[in-house]
């Protein structure tokens, strides 16, 4: 189970910016769960995630993980338990490896960095039909370079080797942000296959509304720091596109953001 317990943070402390983003924040998820989180600009989103992942640190407050306070874990053995996928196709992978090389690298994390001459043949099978099971042409490419690869292969890629070794978390930042809508979709198909079939406990950022409702079993909307909605299990279940656009579109407006 994550907890977050009494969150405060303010940034620009002792100047005209000076923004008290969280005051007293509390959120519980359990084991398995996964969250949708919606909101307007500045609600707190992606600063949430950051927390967690320990990028940026809370003033106070106490960030849980099965009971273990992370106040002291430096955000580098935080990924011990948890992956990340971020909204950037570039991010998480190495443009001058290859896809195999980069499924090595992903699958070493936590072990030691013992030099091999090479890869043994059944990991490379074993990876070509991993690929082949999210159906897009990946596995005819191991030995082509990762910067050649478009966006949504590329994405999905980084889901792969975010979720390759054993974890506890996913953590999304908004991880179909920069795709087109044909190309999100198919990553939206593929994270929900991961997340459901390794049973990880997710959190998913997304500015796409119609995504908050299709996945995951709990949706938060939040606003200037603090949740303003927060359904799960069978009312999240039910909830329509109307139920929940009224009291975005007011948050958005609150800001000056559009829709």
């Amino acid at each position: 189970m994550l907890e977050l317990k009494s969150i405060d943070k303010t940034f620009n402390i002792g100047t005209i910016n000076e923004n008290k983003l969280f005051k007293d924040f509390n959120l519980k998820v359990g084991k398995g769960e996964f969250v949708s989180i919606i909101g307007s600009n500045g609600s707190g989103k992606s600063t949430l995630l950051n927390i967690i992942c320990g990028s940026i640190r809370e003033d106070s407050g106490e960030i849980l993980i099965d009971d273990e306070n992370l106040k002291k874990i430096p955000e580098h053995k935080r990924y011990k338990k948890i992956g990340r996928v971020f909204q950037d196709p570039k991010v998480g992978t190495s443009p001058n490896m290859t896809i195999l090389e980069n499924l090595s690298m992903a699958e070493n994390k936590n072990k030691s960095w013992n030099l091999t001459r090479g890869i043994n043949k059944k990991k490379k099978e074993a990876y070509r039909e991993m690929l082949s099971e999210i159906g897009l042409g990946l596995e005819d490419k191991l030995d082509d370079k990762v910067g050649l690869l478009s966006g949504g292969q590329r994405q999905s890629l980084a889901l792969l080797m975010a979720t390759l070794v054993p974890i506890d978390f996913l953590i999304l930042d908004e991880h179909t942000a920069a795709l087109d809508p044909k190309t999100a979709d198919i990553v939206m198909q593929i994270t929900n296959k991961i997340v459901r079939e390794k049973n990880l406990t997710a959190l998913m950022v997304t500015h796409n509304l119609k995504y908050s409702l299709k996945y995951g079993d709990r949706l938060i909307m939040m606003h200037k720091g603090n949740k303003v909605m927060d359904k799960s299990k069978e009312i999240k279940k039910n909830l329509k596109l109307e139920d929940i656009l009224d009291k975005f579109y007011e948050i958005s407006i609150e800001v000056g953001n559009s829709l």
